[in-house]
């Protein structure tokens, strides 16, 4: 008969049994009561029966180690045991099983720390739009799979891209993908032509001459492309062959439909009046009368139905290309903006969400006077913006309508969760653009002039992120852009839900040794970059610093090459603590600030940078070799899928 083995202080009555029928269970087991099978665990070994612990990582009655055979070690490291907190945990509970004097396990010598530790890594910073692409703007097609393959050539494992949505039209920013007027759809801009052709869904002789590659010109493309993208979608919808089926399950897609069909209506009635905000619409459709929006969408069914389509195929080149870089190992990191424009499908739908409709809200400006909403028009009350800093002296005004925090906090953040779980479909990790505003933002007058007359309101800081986790139902994994001014509020909520800040090289060197940027102060939960799309590139940086910030970095960084200041910059980069290091493509080829892509706080001539043409990456091969060299000398190279294996386990 099998024996058992038993702690004299073990409750039965508190003990949790986990029988064979339990392995696959997900639940966690108690973390003070545990008994389990031996056999689970070494199956020579069943004849031992069962052995019980009320408390295996405290107790000190040692039943396990009188077993012949036994591995604690590999008794801890069960699916069902996996309830401590963290890997430190598990070790400790490893340690106290042993007295002093104890044998220690015979692979003791093989437990290697840096094999287990997080891999540091590092990523090259890119919008589509940049790449190279036959018709006035990068896209989903052949350029961006080669950027791909050349990136993996490099040994880097991240691509961080710009927010997907579209541009806004009416925002008076041209191309601005943060000032886009949605928060979910994707730009059908970047919908290459060719990839509808391989489709069906468009014929040869459609396709126009490849343009060469030159700078944006956002309202050229859209009058070339849109037609092209819109008679391939109503060849989807009327004739789509296999892909109307596929078309179908995304319109019925729970998770899709929450939000594309309002999308599809609201870009519907827009077009059809193609003039002013929706708060200047006729009455019953801007204050959403149901007989009018029924209406509405029998009048515009074809146009709903095209839109719809357009968003099936963005979403459909898009995974494709994610598909592709998930399976060379490259992870893609999307961007967040903290705000959607006004002129949305998300404030019409959503408008009590937001500080402009049917309450009053009262501000008082620098003259004491209270400033109030117009309930007639749902004109926003209060907009986002941002103090004087060193990119404007008189603030940056954006505009957006701020968040009425007080309604969403009422329906648990319903309308951020949703876009939280779209923005995992669409990346696998993503960046929260102005994070800031989540502890405390700047709130301004809609009518104001400027950013200067505003004031600082609290945001809903740590049970905002509580209410997402559970209602996306894992750990939100974000980047924290937490630069401008910050204040200690800020850090504490980063830290709070463990997301890694950014630090800016370009902003390190001065006289300040406390400066955050500079290389002695990172922190291994941070993102390095020399410098972000907001910032000039590296040569540009560099033609304009002061003197004094030259001798700085000139010291500092020991630097050999001035005339190779981008490349320097990356290998100081490298060279962080910070677990990952992110370049600019710009910095990659030494381009000045001809190929900035935006400067804040400046409405025109910005995200226009395009890196050149298809040929480019077959060029790069030294620039990716180097960058390999780089990498492998920082510890940044992408690890083989074993180490990556012995890491998770």
């Amino acid at each position: 008969m099998a024996a058992s083995i038993r702690c004299p202080s073990f409750n039965p009555s508190t003990a949790l049994r986990l029988e064979e029928s339990s392995a696959s269970s997900s639940a966690a087991p108690s973390a003070t009561a545990i008994q389990v099978r031996f056999r689970r665990i070494r199956p020579a070994a069943a004849a031992l029966g069962s052995i019980s612990c009320c408390d295996p990582g405290r107790c000190s009655c040692r039943v396990y180690s009188a077993l012949p055979g036994f591995s604690y070690r590999e008794w801890i490291s069960r699916k069902d045991f996996k309830h401590s907190s963290s890997r430190s945990s598990r070790r400790r509970m490893v340690s106290s099983a042993l007295s002093p004097g104890d044998d220690l396990p015979d692979e003791y010598e093989k437990d290697d720390p840096s094999k287990k530790a997080m891999p540091r890594r590092a990523g090259i910073i890119l919008h589509p739009t940049s790449l190279p692409g036959p018709h006035g703007i990068g896209d989903l097609g052949p350029d961006a799979f080669r950027f791909l393959d050349w990136l993996e050539s490099t040994g880097c494992r991240i691509w961080q891209v710009l927010p997907l949505v579209p541009p806004g039209r009416k925002a008076g920013e041209d191309g601005s993908p943060y000032a886009g007027q949605d928060a979910n759809c994707g730009n059908t801009l970047l919908i290459s032509l060719t990839e509808l052709v391989k489709d069906g869904l468009l014929e040869e002789e459609d396709i126009p001459e490849a343009i060469p590659v030159e700078k944006i010109n956002y309202e050229a493309v859209a009058e070339l492309k849109d037609p092209l993208i819109q008679k391939a979608a109503k060849n989807l919808v009327q004739n789509g062959g296999s892909l109307k089926k596929d078309l179908e399950n995304f319109r019925k897609s729970p998770q899709i439909a929450s939000w594309l069909e309002e999308a599809a209506l609201f870009a519907a009635i827009d077009s059809h009046f193609d003039d002013g905000a929706w708060w200047q619409w006729p009455e019953p459709l801007r204050d959403r009368n149901p007989s009018a929006l029924d209406k509405a969408r029998k009048e515009h069914k074809d146009f709903i139905d095209v839109f719809i389509a357009q968003q099936f195929l963005f979403q459909k080149q898009w995974q494709a290309l994610h598909t592709y870089a998930n399976e060379r190992g490259i992870k893609i990191i999307g961007d967040m903006p903290i705000y959607v424009g006004g002129h949305s499908a998300d404030v019409w739908v959503h408008r009590t969400q937001f500080m402009m409709v049917r309450f009053h809200f009262l501000f008082k400006n620098k003259d004491g006077l209270n400033i109030s909403q117009d309930e007639k028009t749902c004109e926003p009350v209060l907009v986002s913006g941002v103090p004087p800093d060193c990119f404007s002296e008189t603030g940056q005004l954006w505009g957006s309508p701020l968040y009425n925090w007080k309604a969403m906090a009422k329906d648990g953040y319903k309308w951020w969760a949703s876009r939280m779980k779209r923005a995992f479909e669409l990346y696998d990790e993503f960046r929260i653009d102005h994070f800031r505003g989540l502890a405390g933002y700047w709130a301004v007058p809609a009518d104001a002039e400027t950013a200067i007359d505003g004031r600082w309101k609290m945001g809903p800081r740590v049970e905002f992120f509580n209410a997402i986790k559970k209602a996306v139902g894992k750990k939100i994994d974000i980047i924290a852009e937490d630069l401008g001014i910050i204040t200690t509020d800020v850090v504490e909520l980063r830290k709070a839900i463990e997301a890694p800040g950014m630090v800016v090289l370009h902003f390190a060197f001065g006289n300040n040794p406390k400066n955050p940027h500079i290389l002695h102060n990172h922190e291994v939960d941070q993102v390095v970059y020399p410098g972000t799309h907001d910032n000039d590139t590296s040569v540009g940086w560099w033609s304009k610093a002061s003197e004094e910030d030259k001798e700085k970095a000139r010291t500092y960084l020991r630097l050999e090459d001035e005339d190779a200041i981008s490349w320097e910059l990356m290998r100081a980069a490298f060279s962080s603590v910070a677990r990952t290091a992110i370049i600019p493509m710009q910095d990659v080829l030494s381009l000045d600030s001809d190929a900035r892509m935006n400067t804040p706080a400046v409405k025109s001539g910005n995200w226009a940078w395009r890196i050149g043409e298809s040929s480019i990456f077959d060029e790069l091969t030294e620039e990716g070799e180097r960058i390999k060299e780089l990498l492998h000398e920082y510890n940044r190279l992408a690890r083989s899928e074993e180490e990556h294996r012995l890491i998770e386990k």
